[in-house]
């Protein structure tokens, strides 16, 4: 396939401030003169200390566990002892029959039960418990949310499949006459209702079509899945399964019960809670580029939000226009004297309205959430790797990772010198802490691939050495990932996390 076309050469970045340890970084061999790869690495002073364990000199140090962290493995056993359990409680009330219409019975109580089983589980999944969040990770979450809802929309397809299969046997009409009848069952009318509701949440959640629909529908959608889960629940009180066991009818109720508790707690009262308590208002607004600005977030009593530099939160901002949907955005910077600090992009009609909000705005931020912390860390040696805006919760990370000179590595991907967010504050941290930080601008259509695995390589000689924590769009970091893969990093060293649409 013949290369694409050469771009005009970018313009070189500016030199830093003359100093005794920093000095520019040399291209690597294959870069033609010219091409878009600029970088500032700063010399390693010092004795290079051996690893070593954690918390002990030369070893990756690893903060206090300050919150409370859910395993994914755990969460993971969890769901499968939920599901395990509700087929056993299924299989002992069973009755075994050879007939037709029974076994088709049979098998949309099965599916029925799984069904409303895993309705909670993605409930849970999104209900924003601090721990879950913290342990396992917005973007994993999200992941899991859209997956096991692709399975509960299958399961929900399969119980109204066999549970009409079964009645059109069992009273010998056919198709029709049998979608009528059932349909005169109030229940059964409101469960189809529900599950049209679902699978209008699955078909606008496809990623062909949610790009193409505002973010305010989808989410007006998302809500009206909690209707759909209320038909389905009354249709399962209602069914055989339910109605002749007291015992197993409450404790599906408090199933439901403790799902809706910790949804209306997490999702409602804690923000609101902590809206009054810690009275957040915008303080101001600073301009860092051309469509870039940070909002600093005042308060009181910040530090019992216990939030770590990696860390976002979801932001309403009480003003028109944006006072209706919460926007996930990560920490630019640690808290310091009761202020939060986030670095917004104008990417969109939300974001574009950010620049122009007014100081003294009340601010009603749900969190923190997110895994991108130190507690990921199992190396001394860290890479940190940047794409765009996605520079915000790694420039937290530069500053406060534990590490001594040499130790960090920031790898900063950008389309152009232009493009670069808190470039003054990276390359004063980098030389405050003796760390290395490069440049790497350029197209993504260009023929020269910065990120591929030679010129990590070249720019990270022990890069199989390091920890890499990743924030970047969608597509470059898959790109990235592949490539440090590529270049021998192990997959579980690889820490990322896109909390996007979370």
């Amino acid at each position: 396939m013949a290369a694409p076309e050469q771009p005009a050469p970018v313009p070189p970045v500016p030199p830093l401030p003359a100093a005794p340890s920093v000095r520019p970084a040399p291209c690597p061999p294959s870069a033609q003169p010219g091409r878009p790869v600029r970088s500032t690495r700063r010399t390693r002073p010092g004795r290079r200390t051996r690893p070593g364990r954690p918390g002990r000199p030369g070893g990756p140090t690893r903060p206090p566990s300050g919150q409370p962290r859910v395993a994914p493995a755990r969460l993971r056993g969890a769901v499968v002892v939920g599901a395990g359990a509700v087929a056993l409680g299924w299989g002992v009330q069973a009755r075994p029959s050879a007939r037709l219409d029974a076994v088709f019975a049979s098998g949309a109580h099965l599916t029925g039960l799984l069904a409303g089983y895993g309705v909670l589980v993605m409930l849970v999944l999104m209900a924003r418990v601090p721990a879950v969040e913290h342990g396992v990770g917005a973007d994993r979450l999200a992941r899991w949310h859209a997956r096991g809802g692709r399975h509960v929309l299958g399961l929900v397809a399969a119980h109204g499949l066999l549970a009409l299969c079964g009645y059109t046997v069992h009273t010998g009409a056919d198709l029709v006459a049998a979608v009528g009848g059932l349909l005169g069952y109030p229940w059964i009318a409101a469960a189809c209702v529900g599950a049209l509701l679902f699978a209008a949440v699955g078909v606008t959640s496809a990623r062909a079509v949610r790009g193409r629909i505002r973010h305010e529908t989808w989410r007006r959608l998302h809500l009206l899945s909690h209707l759909a889960v209320a038909a389905g629940f009354a249709h399962q009180l209602a069914g055989p399964d339910l109605a002749d066991n007291v015992l197993t009818a409450w404790i599906w109720s408090m199933a439901h019960a403790t799902v809706a508790v910790v949804l209306v707690w997490y999702r409602i009262i804690v923000p609101l809670r902590r809206a009054l308590r810690h009275d957040l208002r915008v303080a101001e607004i600073v301009e860092e580029g051309p469509d870039t600005v940070s909002v600093l977030v005042r308060g009181k009593g910040l530090a019992e939000l216990r939030a770590e530099p990696g860390q976002f939160f979801r932001w309403r901002f009480l003003q028109h226009g944006l006072r209706s949907t919460a926007l996930p955005f990560s920490l630019s910077a640690p808290v310091r004297d009761d202020t939060l600090r986030i670095t917004v992009k104008a990417l969109g009609d939300h974001t574009r309205r950010v620049r122009r909000l007014r100081p003294g705005t009340r601010v009603v931020a749900t969190g923190p959430f997110g895994a991108l912390t130190a507690h990921r860390r199992t190396r001394r040696k860290v890479l940190l790797l940047a794409g765009g805006v996605g520079i915000t919760p790694l420039r937290a990370l530069f500053e406060t990772l534990p590490g001594g000179p040499g130790d960090l590595t920031l790898l900063y991907r950008a389309s152009n010198a232009d493009s670069l967010v808190l470039r003054e504050e990276l390359e004063d941290i980098a030389r405050k802490r003796h760390a290395a930080l490069h440049y790497l601008l350029g197209r993504s259509d260009d023929a020269y691939n910065p990120l591929a695995p030679s010129a990590l390589h070249h720019l990270v000689p022990d890069l199989t050495a390091h920890d890499v924590y990743l924030c970047g769009p969608p597509a470059m970091a898959r790109a990235a990932t592949t490539s440090l893969i590529r270049a021998g990093v192990p997959a579980g060293r690889i820490h990322s996390e896109d909390f996007s649409h979370a």
